[in-house]
Order: structure tokens, then sequence, then C-alpha cells
């Protein structure tokens, strides 16, 4: 019996639609944790074509990549810019049991 070759997933690859994308955004934002925030900021960005959002965003490519890496740190600014040339709008709602 020959070995199972595998890949990596790669959720970028099922990123195909401005729903899904939205979706795969909202569980992020819902996770409250800002490294997968990121992350899934990135995984979107290279879905759409990690060139053209980054063109979009006014950064350069590269500084994309590192800003949006497991270990980058983007400024708030530069999440806004991603974000709306990923066409993505953040919106807030209240934590139910949060709410005052």
């Amino acid at each position: 019996m020959s070995p199972t070759k595998t890949r990596p997933f790669d959720p970028a690859e099922y990123l195909n639609s401005p729903e899904d994308i939205a979706a795969y955004m909202t569980e992020a934002l819902e996770a409250g944790d800002p490294a997968f925030v990121a992350d899934a900021l990135g995984v979107i960005a290279r879905a759409r074509g990690m060139t053209a959002v980054a063109r979009e965003a006014g950064v350069s490519r590269e500084s994309l990549y590192r800003a949006l890496s497991a270990d980058g740190n983007p400024e708030f600014g530069t999440v806004m810019r991603v974000a709306q040339a990923l066409g993505l709008r953040f919106t807030a709602s209240p934590i139910p049991d949060k709410a005052a």
C-alpha cells in the first residue's frame, strides 16, 4: 500500500464569494483573538490576491505579508485599510450577557 499524500489545509482555497469571506472574518472577530483576526485578514488577502490588496490598501506587498503573518502586529490603521481593500466593513453589536 502506497502512502497517502496530503497537503496542509488552506482556508483561502474556500473563500470564493463575498459571503464566504464575510463569514470567515466574522468568526475571527467573534473569537476575540487579535492574532487570529490578523491571520484571517492575511488568509482573505491571499484568496483575493495579495498584490492587488496591498496596492488597494496603500502598502507594499512585503509589508502586508509581514503585518499579517503569525508574528505580525499590524497597526489598527493598516487593519482598517486592508479590510476596506477587501470589501469588508466592521460592525459592532452588543454582547448579550454584557449589555447594560
